[in-house]
């Protein structure tokens, strides 16, 4: 498809799709379009390329805007680089995968379709768009998902990344997804009871709002009967820098109130505007191993016992019963949650890759767990390595710049390690 150029302030964007194999195998013929935006400033079109890619699964790369300029990080990257923001298969103009496709297609052929959207597909879209814009090699920026996208594609091409920079996405190698959801439970732990320090009086309102929910009393304006354990993925925020700010404003609330249930509606987790984010989550942690509902599994009995410690990226099964939006995904979500995930990451591949960059990891992470970032960074010794409790988990888009612009200074030799 011919290049889309639009003007967005004194910013340039470049619109690309290109149409690409749905997998590697040569007889199959299906294909995909992948969507990519190419944001220039003024006098910056010599700078090379840094690829986006962004957290998920399941979520668009940012639009950007402008006045003020937003991610907040973007400035300080147009500095230095054309920035492309790649919508990962699946997702915003990525041939996205919405509700139709269940209405189109089989169980099982929705669930062979989505075996394709993981991180090494979106690295064969990533390697077709480098080649499509007539580059060697391109700097890349990974948060979240991204960064284990990342992973990936340097276990796999690392001679397309000059540099690589991560935020919160220095996923664990080689663990099973119990591993990493016992250690996100253990972070979460330590990051509610933090907040009901801060706040003692949220632990009795999110005790009361357990009852009314228990008693089938929070009702969001879909309908959704609220269960407990829906109640308790809140917890979510708090792995955002400014996510104890919305908890404690929504406590504030009369929960009858239309406030209250919108403003909870658009607060929790696992919606069905990216049903991707739910039904493939616990897959984004399956380095060769079948995940099996790992988070549900491995509860602890400490937040069985008590439903006031909230949870955090914790997908439950019996959310395809009680969440309207979700009910539709949950042939596909159970068939997923058995399938035998192939490895993503080669440890000796990671450490022969010569990877230059550097990488935020932060110490309260809830969903990336420090202890195994560290383990995996020590791999690529040529990234350095920020290691922050100034931050949470959304330290590239809440510092405004700030963590992106300290990776920069530490790759180019600027600041000790």
């Amino acid at each position: 498809m011919p290049i889309i150029t639009k003007q967005l302030g004194d910013l340039r964007l470049d619109e690309h799709t290109l149409t690409v194999p749905l997998t590697t195998d040569p007889d199959d013929a299906r294909t995909i379009d992948v969507f990519a935006r190419v944001v220039t400033r003024p006098g910056g079109e010599n700078l090379p390329y840094l690829l986006f890619l962004q957290g998920g699964p399941g979520h668009e790369a940012p639009r950007p805007s402008r006045d003020p300029l937003r991610p907040g990080w973007l400035a300080v990257a147009l500095e230095r680089y054309r920035v492309v923001m790649l919508d990962q298969r699946g997702v915003g103009r990525s041939t996205p995968v919405g509700d139709t496709i269940l209405t189109e297609q089989t169980t099982d052929e929705v669930v062979e379709y989505l075996t394709h959207l993981r991180a090494d597909g979106i690295v064969r879209d990533a390697e077709a768009l480098r080649d499509h814009l007539g580059v060697t090699t391109w700097t890349t920026l990974g948060q979240s998902f991204g960064g284990f996208t990342t992973l990936h594609y340097l276990s796999t091409h690392p001679e397309s990344i000059d540099r690589a920079f991560l935020t919160g996405g220095l996923s664990a190698i080689g663990r099973s997804a119990d591993d990493i959801y016992a250690a996100c439970y253990a972070k979460v732990r330590v990051v509610v009871e933090a907040y009901y320090r801060r706040f003692p009086e949220d632990r009795e309102a999110i005790h009361g709002l357990l009852d009314l929910a228990a008693a089938g009393e929070v009702v969001l304006p879909d309908g959704e009967g609220v269960s407990v354990s829906r109640l308790r993925s809140i917890g979510h925020l708090l792995g955002d820098d400014n996510g104890w700010y919305a908890l404690h404003s929504l406590l504030d609330h009369d929960p009858g109130s239309n406030v209250f249930r919108h403003d909870l509606a658009a607060l929790l987790p696992f919606t069905g505007r990216d049903p991707l984010y739910f039904v493939l989550h616990e897959s984004s942690y399956a380095d060769g191993v079948t995940t099996g509902w790992a988070a549900d599994r491995i509860e602890p009995e400490e937040f069985r016992a008590d439903p006031t410690l909230l949870t955090g990226e914790h997908v439950r099964r019996e959310w395809l019963d009680t969440v309207p939006a979700l009910r539709p995904w949950k042939d596909v979500a159970l068939a997923l949650a058995e399938h035998p995930w192939p490895k993503l990451y080669d440890a000796d591949a990671l450490e022969a890759s010569g990877a230059q960059g550097a990488a935020a990891i932060y110490v309260n992470d809830m969903y990336v767990p420090v202890e195994f970032s560290l383990q995996t960074a020590a791999h690529l010794p040529g990234i350095h390595r920020f290691v922050t409790s100034e931050h949470e988990h959304s330290g590239l888009r809440t510092s405004d710049g700030e963590v992106l612009a300290h990776l920069f200074d530490l790759a180019d030799g600027r600041r000790l390690r």
